[in-house]
């Protein structure tokens, strides 16, 4: 039987994805006068990835690499005014309100008290811890777990952690890469809930088939799929 739930926090609970593409947009037109801005953002992609191993996940190291990006396209010579506003851009991100995505607290109600709940999400620890916070959510997780990747050796901890087997623990969140694939290796449950705007870096190709992994078009969707496995 399920014991534990865990949510993914963005893109699942909130919206998060939105205001990373914004703040690209915003990028892209400041450099315009260095580079098109279908190719500048191909630039920032890069150094994203490149600078994952260092900087992590979150707003604070996407300012960092739009401000890296911004140096190599211009060859250094892009003007101070211009990285101020750069870092203007990551501060309106850190800034913006949390919007919970339809249902989600409802769902989050419903479920608390047959099963343990967990939040277990990745990014800037601090930032993550904001918008928690801010979200009003944080009476409903048993567990609050900010992970710098979310990888099986990751999921793996956390199971450990909670005391559980893997195959009493189910995830829940928008993202097949990092949500879904490393708890279906370990033998847990995942249910995928779609997001409309994906990072390019958290798609796949494949189609997963699997008996443990679910599909829902909306969160709400997921009490009932939930009970009926605990059947």
């Amino acid at each position: 039987m399920i014991k534990v739930i865990a949510f993914d926090a963005d893109d699942t609970l909130w919206v998060n994805e939105p205001f990373f593409r914004e703040a690209e947009e915003k990028f892209a037109e400041l450099l315009e006068d260095f580079m098109p801005q279908h190719s500048s953002l191909k630039e920032l992609y890069r150094t994203e990835i490149e600078n994952l191993y260092m900087y992590g996940y979150g707003i604070k190291g996407f300012m960092l690499s739009m401000i890296e990006t911004a140096m190599r396209i211009s060859d250094r010579k892009i003007p101070l005014i211009f990285i101020d506003k750069i870092i203007q851009i990551g501060r309106e991100m850190l800034e913006k309100p949390v919007e919970l995505l339809p249902g989600v607290e409802e769902v989050l109600k419903e479920l608390n008290g047959d099963y343990r709940i967990v939040l277990a999400t990745k990014g800037d620890l601090l930032d993550q811890e904001r918008k928690l916070k801010k979200s009003g959510l944080a009476d409903h997780f048993h567990h609050i777990e900010v992970m710098s990747e979310k990888k099986e050796a990751d999921f793996k901890k956390l199971i450990r952690h909670l005391d559980i087997a893997a195959d009493e623990f189910l995830m829940m969140g928008n993202s097949l890469k990092s949500d879904i694939l490393p708890v279906l290796n370990l033998g847990g449950f995942g249910i995928h809930i779609p997001f409309h705007i994906t990072w390019e870096h958290e798609t796949i190709e494949h189609e997963i088939i699997h008996e443990r992994f679910f599909h829902v078009n909306k969160i709400s969707d997921s009490v009932k799929l939930i009970r009926d496995l605990d059947q």
